[in-house]
C-alpha cells in the first residue's frame, strides 16, 4: 500500500513568478517535487533551478549545525557547537553591544533569500526582535527601489498591469526584461497574444534568448531607455494618435509633458540610444495605432544612474496613449503593491527613533559604529556592490558577525558564528508573487535536517536566551500567519487546502479604473512631490553616468552590465554542481570588434577590471552584445571563481537618482588576456 502524501507549497525564491508546487513525501522523506497543475499561472511549471530544489536540500555541503569561528576571518574555519553555546553567545555580546554602545550598533542586514510573509524579507522576520532592541533599521532597496519611487511619481503606485492580460495584448514590448529566464511563466500569456496577432518586441542591450523568439529586437545602449520612451512618444505626438479624451479626464500636467516630448525627435533619441532612427520611428508608428499595449519592464532596467527616470518615463506611455482603459494595456512592473497583507512588526516596541542604514552601501556603512551585522536571507559578499571594500569591512576584529545559512557561502566564511536554517519543504510560509494577482500557501513537508531551525524559531529562541518578555516575540509561526491574513478578508483555511487563492481583484483586473492613488488622483506627467525632493518636476530623461560621459572621459572604454543567469537566481544554486555545469563557468560577452581590438579569441581566460578591482572569466565573443558593451551574468560564488572575485568586484557602490538603487548596470570596465 502507497503510504505517500502530497504537501502543497510555493517557490521561496526572489522572482516574480513564485510558483506553486506540490511535494510527494514517503516515510517522512521528500521524494518528488513538481509544479502544481491546478495554479492559474503558472500551470504546474517550474524552472531549470527549481526543478533540482529537492537535491539541493539534500546537498553535501548543507549546514546542518551551528558553529563558531576557529580561524581568522574569511578563513572558512568552523568547529561544530550546539544551539545553547550558540545562544549564550549570542546573547551575552548582543547584551554587551547594546549596553555600551546602543542598539543601533547593531545592523540586522537581511537580503532577498526568500520572499516570505513569515520566514523572510517581504514580513521582515525578526523585525520585532530588533525593535525591542532599538537595532538600526535596513533599508532593503537593492532590487527595485529606483523603479518603485518612479512609478509612484506618476501613478502613487508601483501596482500596475495584471500580467496575464498580456493575452490580451495587441502590441508588447518586452522592455529591459529577459522573460525566458527571469520569470518565463509570463512567455504562455504571450504565445497566446501572439495566436491572436500581437507584436512583440524586445528592448535591451543583450540579444536574450526572449529577443530570440521575438518579432523584433532593438539592442538599446544601456541606461537611455527614458530617451527610447520619449521618442516613441514624439511619434505618436506626430501621427495625432495621443488619446486627448484620456489625457484630459485622468492626467496632470500634460503641456508641460508635451513640451518635454517635443525635445526628442527621432533623430535626437537615434544618437543617444544607438538605434536606428527608422526602427525607432517604425515602432512608434506602431505604438501610436494599436491598441491595447502592454508594457512588461522589470527590475534590471532601472539598475543605473537614471534607473528611477527611466521608469518614470516609460510609466507615462500609457498615459498618452490611453492604454490603461483596456484589459491588456498598461505597464506591468511589480504586482506586490496589490497584496493586501500587512506584517505587524510592532513598530511601537522601538525605545526611540533609529538610524537607517541602506542595504546598497554596505561597504560605506560598515564603519566603527556598527559592532553587530547579522546576515539573514543574504549573502552581501556574492550579491552586493564594491566586493571587495566589503570583503575589507567584514575582516574587523571588533565586529561581532551572525550569519544565518543554508550552505558555505562566501559571507559565511567572514561569520564568528553561523545558524543553520531551515529551506522551503521544512518550514511554513505565506507567500505572494510579484509577477502574478495568488497568495500562497507553503506548508511544511519534512522535517528539517540535522539542527536546522526556522527564522522565526531562531528568533524566539534567542528572544528567550536574553530574557526578553515582549509576548509578540514569542508568536508561532501559524499565529503570524493568521495576523497576516486575517485582516485582509483571507480565509486560512481556504488557502491551507488549496494552496492558492487569487487577490480580490476583477478576472480581468483592469487597474486604475477608479482613479490614480496619487495627491491629484490623476496620472502624474509632472509631480510637484518629486520636485519637493530635488528631481525634475517633468518626467523626462535621466542618463546613466556611462551613456553620459564622453569617450574621452570614459576612466575605461567599455559599459559593463551584469544580466541574470539562466542556471542560478542570484547566488543561490551557484553551489550546485549540475547547473554549475550547464553555467559554462564565469564568463563574459564581448562583441567581435571589441574583441579583434584586444587580441582576444574566444574561451579565452580575461581579466575584466577597473579600480574597484577585477574578476577573472571566460571570454565568449559574440554580437549579442553592441560594440562598446561588454555581459557578464551574476550569480557565481567569488569562492568557487578563478581568481576569487565576480562581478560585483568592478560594480560600484554608488546611488540610482532614486531610493538609493544599485547600479549594477552602470560601470566602466576593460577586458584584457589573464
Amino acid at each position: 500500500m502507497d503510504s505517500s502524501l502530497t504537501v502543497l507549497g510555493a517557490c521561496p525564491l526572489d522572482c516574480p513568478d513564485t510558483c506553486s508546487w506540490v511535494v510527494t513525501v514517503r516515510d517522512g522523506e521528500a521524494v518528488s517535487l513538481r509544479g502544481n497543475r491546478e495554479h492559474p499561472y503558472t500551470r504546474g511549471a517550474l524552472c531549470v533551478k527549481v526543478n533540482r530544489y529537492l537535491e539541493h536540500t539534500r546537498a553535501a555541503d548543507r549546514l546542518l549545525y551551528p558553529l563558531r569561528r576557529t580561524g581568522p576571518k574569511g578563513s572558512g574555519r568552523f568547529e561544530r557547537i550546539t544551539w545553547d553555546e550558540a545562544l549564550s553567545e549570542i546573547a551575552e555580546r548582543l547584551t554587551a553591544i547594546v549596553a555600551e554602545h546602543g542598539g543601533e550598533a547593531i545592523w540586522p542586514y537581511q537580503g532577498t533569500g526568500t520572499l516570505g510573509y513569515v520566514q523572510g524579507e517581504t514580513g521582515e522576520a525578526g523585525r520585532r526582535l530588533w525593535n525591542v532592541l532599538g537595532a538600526s533599521r535596513h533599508d532593503l532597496n537593492i532590487c527595485s527601489r529606483a523603479g518603485n519611487d518612479g512609478l509612484r511619481y506618476v501613478y502613487g503606485t508601483p501596482g500596475g498591469m495584471d500580467p496575464e492580460t498580456f493575452a490580451l495584448s495587441r502590441l508588447i514590448l518586452l522592455w529591459g526584461t529577459n522573460t525566458l529566464t527571469s520569470g518565463h511563466h509570463l512567455w504562455k500569456f504571450v504565445q497566446d497574444a501572439r495566436a491572436a496577432g500581437a507584436y512583440v518586441v524586445a528592448i535591451d542591450p543583450i540579444r536574450t534568448r526572449t529577443a530570440d523568439q521575438a518579432d523584433e529586437h532593438l539592442p538599446i545602449r544601456p541606461g537611455t531607455d527614458a530617451a527610447l520612451a520619449l521618442g516613441l512618444l514624439h511619434v505618436v505626438l506626430e501621427e495625432g494618435a495621443e488619446d486627448r479624451d484620456y489625457i484630459e479626464r485622468h492626467t496632470l500636467g500634460w503641456e508641460e509633458f508635451a513640451a518635454e516630448i517635443a525635445k526628442y525627435p527621432v533623430e535626437r533619441v537615434a544618437e543617444i540610444t544607438g538605434l536606428p532612427a527608422d526602427r525607432i520611428r517604425a515602432l512608434g508608428v506602431r505604438l501610436a495605432h494599436t491598441r491595447p499595449t502592454g508594457i512588461r519592464a522589470t527590475m534590471g532596467i532601472q539598475r543605473h544612474e537614471g534607473g528611477g527616470a527611466a521608469m518614470r518615463a516609460i510609466a507615462c506611455i500609457p498615459g498618452v496613449t490611453g492604454d490603461w482603459r483596456y484589459p491588456g494595456g498598461g505597464v506591468a512592473y511589480s504586482t506586490s503593491a496589490h497584496v493586501p497583507l500587512r506584517a505587524d512588526t510592532r513598530e511601537d516596541l522601538l525605545p526611540h527613533p533609529v538610524r537607517t542604514l541602506t542595504m546598497t552601501r554596505l561597504a560605506d556603512g560598515l564603519d566603527e559604529s556598527v559592532k553587530c551585522l547579522w546576515v539573514y536571507a543574504a549573502n552581501p559578499l556574492g550579491s552586493t556592490s564594491d566586493q571587495n571594500r566589503i570583503r575589507a569591512a567584514l575582516s574587523r576584529d571588533d565586529l561581532f558577525t551572525v550569519v544565518m545559512e543554508q550552505f558555505p557561502t562566501d559571507t559565511v566564511d567572514y561569520a564568528d558564528i553561523v545558524l543553520p536554517s531551515t529551506m522551503q519543504t521544512e518550514h511554513l510560509d505565506v507567500h505572494a508573487g510579484y509577477g502574478h494577482m495568488y497568495l500562497m500557501w507553503n506548508e511544511p513537508a519534512v522535517e528539517p535536517p540535522g539542527e536546522c531551525l526556522s527564522t522565526t524559531e531562531t528568533f524566539r529562541r534567542l528572544a528567550r536566551q536574553m530574557g526578553l518578555t515582549e509576548p509578540s516575540l514569542y508568536d508561532t509561526d501559524l499565529e503570524i500567519a493568521e495576523q497576516l491574513l486575517g485582516p485582509a478578508g483571507i480565509s486560512l483555511e481556504e488557502i491551507r487546502k488549496q494552496g492558492w487563492v487569487r487577490l480580490g481583484v476583477a478576472d480581468p483586473f483592469v487597474p486604475f479604473t477608479e482613479g490614480f492613488p496619487t495627491p491629484s488622483g490623476r496620472l502624474e506627467f509632472v509631480s510637484e512631490r518629486a520636485g519637493a525632493a530635488g528631481l525634475p518636476r517633468v518626467a523626462g530623461y535621466t542618463p546613466s553616468l556611462t551613456a553620459r560621459t564622453a569617450p574621452s572621459d570614459r576612466p575605461h572604454p567599455l559599459t559593463l552590465v551584469t544580466p541574470a543567469s539562466h542556471t542560478f537566481l542570484n547566488t543561490t544554486f551557484a553551489n550546485n554542481p549540475e547547473l554549475l555545469r550547464r553555467s559554462k563557468g564565469p564568463r563574459v560577452l564581448v562583441n567581435p570588434a571589441d574583441a579583434e581590438s584586444r587580441g582576444l579569441t574566444d574561451g579565452q581566460p580575461v581579466r575584466v577590471f577597473n579600480a574597484n578591482g577585477e574578476f577573472t572569466a571566460d571570454v565568449e565573443i559574440s554580437d549579442r552584445v553592441a560594440p562598446g558593451v561588454v555581459a557578464a551574468p551574476k550569480g557565481h560564488w567569488p569562492k568557487l571563481s578563478a581568481g576569487g572575485a565576480n562581478p560585483n568586484a568592478v560594480v560600484d557602490e554608488r546611488d540610482a537618482d532614486m531610493g538609493r538603487g544599485a547600479v549594477y548596470h552602470d560601470n566602466f570596465v576593460d577586458v584584457a588576456p589573464l
